[in-house]
């Protein structure tokens, strides 16, 4: 028995009301490149400052790359108490277990020179360092400093576990004395000097459990800041970024921060140099410090100086020219491109010029260079649209995605439809729009079974855990539940993902086939019934579309705002043609609801109007909410066609199982209930009369039967 309950009535009218404004507090959407056309082509997505920094700077030869997340000790922002642990831990190392004590011992102690005597007992570099240490604690340099140099000054071999850190420690010190020093100048030359020596004894192989050796980096970049060579700080702060620490990352972005707030005569001069200008083109092209889609007060100024400065510059010209793209200045970004290369992001924004001039034959050119040039690696990580949408910007997807919008207005569906499914999630919305509406059924199985082999089905715990459908087991079960829409119902199977989904087309399948196959109309109505009953509950997996109306691809529960697709400088006729005979019969959301009922309705058509099935059907098929308007109509039916039936008091939710086997008994009874009640009205008068023919009848026998006896 199927049932319909009140709280499924007010999950399918949460599920049916429009989700427009309600979005934003929802889940997030990945960004769909076919809703705006020209907008796509128009746009140059932000670059990532992360991605555009890796490419700027240069490695230290021989200088390993961090190889766990350590913090940099002055690092105001991570846990304090965390760099005391790695370093306490680190310390222990080469030390027996006694002397593990005894240096954290010693650690405690407030007095350098007690560190020392009380320390006898260990290795020369391991009692002078951590006098050293002890002395710098307690904000004695230039003690502290003469300790690290006596530990330096021990033969190599004397000192292979704190050599490193005895250096970088040095640079610090010297750095801590800088502002009482008479002769800054000379103290951070030093400084410069210990954290270079620091680097010099990591590559030598002396113990950097720390990776003091990158961190120097970092350290010496800001000795260079505080003297004012902003340039060399960059550079610094660039190689400790490429050797994979994190504060050299986040050292440059505040750096750039710093940058925005100095006096334009000062910025514009700084701006000079290569190193400066780079880092602000790499912040300015990836709209660092947006927030909400509002430019940051500074950067207006910002943009300006750097335009001047960069006149006729043949230095970084393909981000130059982006940046100027992105700020609507087309002609230097125009002129920026004459001397920018045959790099991925060259010939994109030269594709993107191309179709503001109109000229699409030369864009799909430049498009198809840019695919080429971008590696397929090449990832600037997630953004925000201005409709609060996300983006995964990998740009070769990306420029193969914008190539196909200009292939579907040439009317080339099938190059369209793999340059989005290429980009595997990130544009497979657009992507199960062209293989749902726009290729035939026909163009979409035969790509399908030439390139889209079935992937390994989830197990039940991958399910379990929400681990995604591979794309291309997305695109089989699109393609199955298509030639399931059209009829196709023997191919559709094999090509859904799991046997489970297999099993509930094939149910569906044989119930249409069956019920095209049946000459007796009570056969027929069964199997049009149970098909209709399968389409109801099962209809969203094996006959949802992936997109509008049903959005199978969100399992249904959420719907997207969809423009109406117009003829165009972008969208020829013959791809709006081509969706509108793909479209959903009736395009409503929940389409196979509508069409379990239009099932439902052709079963009750081959039912008597007398029988309990004809009854049923209409009560179940009223319960599967298509509409307001179907239930009400499936009920007045029944009222006008049907007899009457107790359970019709709770018509669409307390509905029986039809009862087909003992609906063929009311085909004759049907007939002679129809004659009763049409003589009903004249019951007094065919009784007579037939008493009457009764009467006479029998008379008229017993006259044949006297005449008979007269006869000799």
């Amino acid at each position: 028995m199927l049932t319909r309950n009140w709280p499924r009535h007010l999950l399918c009218l949460s599920l049916s009301l429009p989700l427009g404004s309600a979005l934003a507090c929802g889940p997030d959407f990945p960004m769909r490149l076919l809703d705006n056309r020209g907008q796509t082509l128009a746009d140059l997505p932000e670059g990532n400052f992360n991605f555009e920094i890796s490419r700027l700077g240069k490695t230290i030869a021989g200088l390993k790359n961090v190889t766990a997340a350590m913090h940099n000790p002055d690092d105001i922002y991570g846990d304090a108490s965390e760099p005391a642990a790695l370093r306490e831990k680190a310390e222990q190392v080469g030390l027996s277990a006694e002397q593990q004590a005894l240096v954290k011992q010693l650690r405690g102690l407030s007095d350098a020179r007690q560190v020392e005597a009380q320390g006898a007992s260990l290795p020369a570099e391991i009692r002078l360092y951590v006098a050293g240490a002890v002395a710098f604690a307690t904000g004695d340099h230039p003690l502290a400093i003469e300790y690290f140099n006596k530990v330096l000054a021990l033969p190599a071999d004397q000192r292979p576990l704190r050599s490193t850190w005895a250096a970088y420690s040095l640079g610090r010190a010297w750095f801590a004395t800088s502002a009482e020093a008479g002769d800054v100048i000379e103290v951070l030359e030093d400084a410069r000097g210990a954290f270079r020596q620091a680097r010099q004894l990591s590559i030598d192989g002396f113990s950097d459990p720390l990776e003091l050796g990158v961190a120097s980096l970092g350290e010496e970049a800001r000795v260079l800041r505080n003297a004012g060579d902003w340039n060399g700080a960059i550079e610094l702060y660039e190689a400790q970024n490429l050797h994979g620490s994190a504060v050299g990352y986040t050292s440059l972005k505040q750096l750039m921060n710093e940058l925005a707030e100095l006096p334009e005569p000062q910025l514009a001069k700084l701006l000079e140099r290569k190193a400066v200008q780079q880092l602000v083109t790499a912040s300015l092209i990836s709209r660092m410090g947006w927030s909400f889609d509002e430019q940051p007060p500074n950067e207006k100024k910002l943009i300006k100086l750097l335009q001047d400065s960069t006149r006729g510059s043949l230095e970084n010209a393909d981000r130059l020219a982006a940046m100027n793209y992105q700020q609507g200045d087309y002609a230097s970004a125009k002129a920026f491109l004459e001397n920018a290369g045959d790099g991925g992001l060259a010939w994109w924004l030269r594709a993107k010029l191309a179709v503001r001039d109109g000229d699409k034959n030369a864009a799909a050119a430049a498009y198809a260079k840019a695919a080429q040039a971008f590696p397929q690696s090449e990832d600037w990580g997630y953004r925000r649209t201005p409709d609060w949408d996300f983006e995964t910007v990998q740009p070769k997807c990306r420029v193969e995605g914008e190539s196909a919008i200009l292939a579907l207005q040439r009317g080339e569906y099938l190059q369209a439809f793999v340059q989005l499914y290429r980009s595997n999630s990130i544009y497979w919305f657009d992507a199960a729009t062209v293989a749902e509406r726009v290729l035939t059924v026909d163009e979409l199985k035969r790509y399908v079974d030439d390139n889209v082999p079935a992937p390994p089905a989830l197990t039940q715990q991958q399910r379990d855990n929400y681990v995604p459908l591979p794309v291309a087991a997305s695109l089989r079960n699109l393609l199955g539940r298509r030639l399931l829409r059209e009829g196709h119902y023997e191919e559709a199977v094999g090509y859904f993902d799991n046997p489970d989904l297999q099993h509930k087309a094939r149910l569906y399948g044989e119930q249409r086939m069956k019920a095209d196959a049946a000459w007796w109309p009570t056969k027929r109505a069964s199997a049009l019934y149970n098909a209709a009953w399968t389409a109801r509950e099962w209809g969203m997996d094996i006959l949802g579309y992936e997109m509008a109306p049903d959005y199978a691809t969100f399992g249904g529960n959420y719907s997207l705002e969809n423009t109406e697709l117009k003829v165009g400088p972008l969208v020829a006729e013959a791809e709006v043609q081509r969706q509108k005979a793909s479209e959903a019969q009736p395009d409503e959301r929940y389409h196979y609801r509508f069409v379990a009922t239009a099932l439902a309705s052709r079963a009750a058509d081959n039912l008597p109007h007398t029988s309990q099935a004809f009854a049923a059907v209409l009560c179940n098929a009223a319960g599967f909410n298509s509409s307001l308007e179907e239930q009400s109509a499936l009920y007045r039916r029944y009222v006008n066609e049907g007899a009457y039936v107790p359970w019709a008091v709770d018509f669409g939710n307390q509905c029986p199982y039809p009862d087909f086997e003992n609906a063929d008994k009311r085909y004759v009874t049907q007939v002679t209930d129809a004659a009763r009640m049409a003589l009903r009205p004249y019951k007094w008068p065919v009784q007579i009369g037939a008493i009457v023919l009764a009467v006479g009848v029998a008379l008229a026998l017993i006259s044949r039967r006297q005449r008979k006896a007269r006869k000799p």
